[in-house]
């Protein structure tokens, strides 16, 4: 077996640590960003009776504060693997992502709770204008940070900053329910923030699903179909490789660590088959842009596989 140091010509530990600083710049930001709106938001409350303008505050506070543990996990993404932690740390992050997708389930209950209270127990709205205002800025500030959080997500393979995106995004949606709402004040009709409140709960439900989806499945280890492709057509391309019996991926945190067995001629030399293995994880290193450790198996063609193994046990 040929493991394979992350350390690598292709610089791919390199690539690595430059996402998770740049996953931390956006981190660092996106806080500043959310609090800043969040404490314009808490003065107007404090003039106002607004329930929505008072959800939404609570929301930008806490959508902020979430940045924290994420924020310690990319910290702990820069620490090597050592004889506990073997893979590193980068499992910190799959776990702020379950925290995250709690929050944004939290967001839609207290959401549906505030306005069903208003709706039951009404309460004139004071400075109307000024809570529309400041409900507008929320939802600018949490718009940009949700997509300066989902696309750099994307970009850096983090499905735990792309949930944190959609819960800035869940922040802006609560933002505009209150910008509605105030509109619905404006003309006679008091009923309008509540009910607003109502309709933007389920849409919050809606990212909480989609949400979940994706961190549960970075949980299971799941990984696209294309990625095992790239993989086992790279290895296949390299001119002494005869057979990718077996491919494993998983994501831990924002990088890929795979698994390749291959089958090479029986008089291959050690030494050669060694280079086979650097060809073949130069080659899927290009292929695949988020991997970051490549774990390779030589058997000769005559006994390659897994299948072989276990039955001669």
């Amino acid at each position: 077996m040929h493991m394979v140091n992350p350390e690598y010509p292709q610089g791919a530990s390199e690539r690595a640590l430059l996402k998770t600083k740049k996953g931390l710049w956006v981190v660092r930001w996106s806080f500043v960003g959310l609090m800043l709106t969040a404490l314009l938001q808490a003065g107007v409350v404090l003039v106002s009776s607004s329930a929505g303008l008072l959800a939404d505050t609570i929301h930008n506070a806490g959508d902020a504060l979430t940045a924290v543990p994420l924020w310690i996990a990319f910290r702990l993404a820069h620490l090597k693997p050592n004889k506990k932690f073997t893979y590193g740390y980068g499992r910190a992050e799959d776990l702020v992502g379950l925290l995250v997708l709690i929050a944004i389930i939290f967001s839609a209950v207290f959401c549906a709770h505030t306005s069903i209270q208003r709706l039951l127990n009404p309460k004139p709205v004071e400075s109307v204008l000024l809570v529309a205002v400041a409900a507008f800025v929320g939802y600018l500030g949490n718009e940009w940070v949700a997509s300066l959080r989902i696309r750099v997500g994307k970009e850096i393979g983090s499905t735990t900053l792309v949930a944190e995106g959609n819960h800035a995004r869940v922040d802006a949606l609560t933002s505009l329910a209150v910008v509605l709402g105030m509109v619905g004040v404006w003309f006679g009709f008091p009923m309008a923030d509540p009910l607003v409140g109502l309709l933007i709960s389920l849409m919050i439900t809606k990212i909480a699903w989609e949400t979940g989806k994706s961190v549960l499945n970075r949980f299971m280890d799941v990984v696209e179909e294309s990625v095992i492709d790239q993989i086992s057509h790279s290895a296949l391309a390299v001119q002494e490789v005869l057979d990718v019996s077996e491919v494993r991926a998983r994501w831990i945190g924002h990088s890929i660590h795979t698994e390749v067995n291959l089958a090479v001629s029986g008089e291959m030399t050690v030494a050669d088959a060694h280079n086979v293995a650097d060809s073949v994880r130069d080659a899927v290193l290009v292929a695949v842009p988020h991997l970051s450790q490549v774990v390779i198996h030589i058997d000769p063609h005559h006994k390659s596989g897994e299948k072989f193994h276990k039955e001669n046990q």
